[in-house]
């Protein structure tokens, strides 16, 4: 059953913590890790697809060092694969990734080699199901026209169902953290869709004003709070989500331009906000729903994804590098990186350079590493 909730978006004006403990001063680690190298580091490992070369670079969180480069070329596919997100299991068994390019989304084991592997149009972001055997699968903004289908897919056959969306390129997507509900919105559309898993019933949620166009959702560990970033006008948009399958906007504060992949702490208090096409990090203070501060500097080049280190001392920020901000030291003279920036202080503390055009991050669990080990 579906039923068509209208709500009013209320305006705010209004406005990041991260590094290593020994230096204040930005490092830099460049040149490609050996194609196939072991990986020998207990993790927890980041993913970070570039999707500009057909290569996912593996990075130990804890070292905070490239350790492996996945050439997907290697195994087959295309130069033009696209790898676009990544997200791994809480133990870091398996790992999922999506081909744009090649209308698929890979599961690979620990060792980086491939297990399995699903068809799906033009696959975008992807969220784990916290306690079941659940994978969600959207649409990549750079299909024009995609399904209005978001994928379920079961993790251990990589089986899958298809569940309509009613709106035009579904892309932001997010499973609740205690997994009941997932969301869903449109690049094209106020529109968000607000799905119950147990019953796969759907709300379908339309706000008022200027189309956003929603890139990608975090939310609050204790589950009353959604954000999501507006491409289109760079705000923020607050959502409470503390009544299912209720969806409300609160609140919007303007942030930089092109908010882009978010992640919020372990405590629920921060919310760290890429800034694609300001280059720069807004900080936000949750409670009060304000810009504590903007990070910018070395290493900061179009940021898109971003992740936490499992005790959350550590932002890792992948960034595009598409327009030449960032000048590569390394062999690869288009280069993107990964920002590793001290949330204690806000200072980026060491630029990892990676492949060309680095995109989606993902590591166990989403994007707030757990602290499992294995």
């Amino acid at each position: 059953m579906t039923r068509f909730l209208s709500v009013l978006t209320a305006l705010l004006l209004v406005a990041v913590p991260a590094s290593l403990a020994q230096s204040t001063a930005s490092e830099s680690s460049n040149g490609p890790a050996e194609a196939k190298a072991t990986t020998t580091a207990t993790g927890p490992m980041l993913y970070v697809c570039n999707q500009g070369e057909a290569s996912i670079s593996v990075i130990d969180m804890r070292t905070q060092t490239l350790v492996e480069t996945v050439d997907l070329t290697a195994m087959g596919f295309s130069e033009n694969a696209k790898p676009h997100h990544a997200v791994a299991e809480p133990d870091g068994s398996h790992w999922y990734a999506t081909l744009i390019g090649e209308n698929t989304v890979l599961k690979f084991d620990r060792t980086n080699e491939i297990v399995d592997r699903l068809e799906f149009e033009v696959p975008g972001l992807l969220s784990l199901h916290p306690t079941q055997d659940l994978l969600v699968v959207g649409r990549s903004m750079s299909a024009v026209n995609p399904p209005k289908r978001i994928g379920m897919v079961k993790r251990s056959d990589m089986s899958l169902r298809q569940i309509d969306t009613f709106f035009p390129r579904p892309h932001a997507l997010t499973v609740r953290e205690d997994g009941r509900y997932a969301y869903a919105a449109s690049l094209a559309a106020n529109q968000l869709l607000s799905i119950d898993l147990e019953t796969e019933e759907t709300d379908l949620v339309r706000l008022d004003g200027t189309t956003q166009t929603f890139v990608q959702f975090a939310e609050t560990p204790d589950g009353k709070t959604l954000i999501a970033g507006g491409q289109m006008t760079g705000q923020l948009l607050f959502f409470d989500i503390g009544n299912p399958p209720a969806v409300t906007v609160t609140d919007t504060l303007t942030v930089g331009k092109q908010p882009w992949h978010p992640v919020i702490s372990l405590d629920g208090t921060t919310a760290y906000v890429p800034n694609k096409a300001s280059n720069s990090i807004s900080v936000v203070d949750i409670p009060s729903r304000s810009v504590r501060t903007t990070i910018t500097g070395d290493g900061l080049a179009q940021p898109h994804g971003a992740a936490l280190s499992p005790d959350g001392r550590y932002l890792f920020v992948s960034n595009n590098n598409r327009t030449g901000t960032y000048t590569p030291t390394g062999d690869n003279p288009t280069a993107g990186t990964v920002t590793v920036i001290d949330t204690q202080t806000n200072d980026i503390v060491k630029v990892i350079e990676v492949g060309t055009y680095p995109t989606g991050v993902g590591t166990r669990g989403g994007q707030r590493a757990v602290r499992t080990e294995g």
